[in-house]
């Protein structure tokens, strides 16, 4: 497995030289995951950063009543974690589950710290993709309050244009925070427009 579209990854950023394309190599690792298979639980520690070289995440909560609530989903070059337990060593409250057959690398908590240390490039370009992160995170939640139904579902289209044709609609109506009823008549409001 190959750390390619890793380094392509962070072209735009700050590209990685071959000294850092060695140093991170030597302290990434690549996974293989199965359809439905966890990389996180609540309860456990959050050990890894994980970039999905192919295929598609979901980060999701469990409320007191058993309904799970998607936070957000992960496909090709992008990064999920729970930063919270990932930075405290504190267990998590979520879970992050493989929606697809997946291909990842993952990087380690003291990895990741090594690397800000020896190479600066990676401390710059980790800042900016948890601000990336903060910012999709403060839209969110705007949305949430100030938006009806089908403008968050229009957003959602906008902002996972592609996997909105690969997340079956249950998926798709719990990041909404509607039902998969309710999805199914704001498509079909949609389509008679």
């Amino acid at each position: 497995m190959s750390i390619q579209p890793l380094i392509e990854y962070f072209k735009k950023y700050l590209p990685l030289n071959s000294e850092d394309i060695i140093l991170l190599a030597e302290r990434i690792k690549p996974r293989n995951i199965k359809r439905k298979q966890m990389i996180l639980q609540e309860g456990f520690v959050c050990k890894h950063y994980t970039f999905v070289e192919k295929g598609c995440f979901k980060m999701y909560g469990i409320d007191e009543k058993g309904t799970e609530h998607n936070l957000m989903f992960a496909a090709e070059n992008d990064w999920v974690a729970d930063l919270g337990s990932f930075y405290s060593g504190k267990p998590s409250k979520l879970f992050i589950e493989a929606i697809e057959p997946s291909t990842i690398l993952q990087i380690e908590k003291q990895d990741l710290l090594y690397l800000f240390v020896h190479s600066p490039k990676f401390d710059r370009n980790f800042r900016v993709i948890v601000e990336e992160k903060f910012i999709e995170l403060q839209n969110r939640l705007l949305q949430n309050f100030s938006s009806n139904a089908e403008q968050r579902y229009l957003d959602f289209l906008e902002q996972y244009t592609e996997l909105a044709l690969r997340l079956p609609n249950t998926q798709i109506a719990s990041y909404l925070g509607i039902t998969p009823e309710f999805l199914s008549k704001i498509r079909k409001n949609r389509t008679l427009k």
